[in-house]
């Protein structure tokens, strides 16, 4: 198991399932205070996606169809046949995306893979200039019991439904939820 800390405090452990978020560069404000005293680390999580859920402001350039299917399309292809992880659930937001899967690689390798292709692809697609599309760091949980493996899956796909998008989860088409039956 290897611990590393950036701004947020990581652990990697080889076949341990995790939940991973990475958001878009630029979408939540430098200067926001967001008051941590007494909320735990899930509670504060809970906090920050209800932030990005309700962004009207920054980035939301995964709200475009045509860039969410590219993301998707790269969150399978990495899991078959690049075998990277066992995919579990996720989910493509406007600003942020949710993964749950059991890696077979360590987790940096996998969120860099992700996050650089899919960067790439987008830039392109959108003309934009090289800069930073995703954020640089990425939250992630190791998911400790089956209990809490299904808290978090049922957590990914009914993003959508939190955030007022759709009323079944089936009906998102850009999560594992609602992906098969769009395709």
């Amino acid at each position: 198991m290897a611990f590393y800390r950036r701004r947020l405090p990581h652990v990697d452990e080889p076949g341990q399932c995790v939940f991973l978020t990475w958001r878009l560069h630029g979408t939540l404000p430098p200067h926001r205070f967001f008051p941590a005293d007494g909320l735990t680390f899930g509670q504060a999580f809970d906090v920050m996606d209800r932030l990005r859920d309700e962004a009207r402001a920054g980035p939301s350039h995964l709200r475009q169809p045509a860039i969410a299917d590219m993301v998707v399309e790269a969150i399978q292809y990495s899991a078959i046949p690049l075998g990277l992880y066992r995919l579990h659930a996720f989910v493509v937001m406007a600003n942020h995306v949710h993964l749950l899967a059991t890696p077979a690689v360590p987790i940096p390798k996998l969120t860099k893979s992700l996050k650089s292709f899919t960067a790439r692809r987008a830039n392109a697609m959108l003309a934009l200039a090289r800069g930073p599309f995703w954020q640089e760091e990425s939250y992630d949980h190791q998911v400790r019991n089956e209990r809490e493996f299904e808290q978090i899956k049922n957590y990914i796909e009914d993003n959508p439904v939190r955030a007022g998008l759709v009323r079944e989860v089936s009906e998102y088409r850009w999560s594992s939820a609602g992906w098969a039956i769009s395709r």
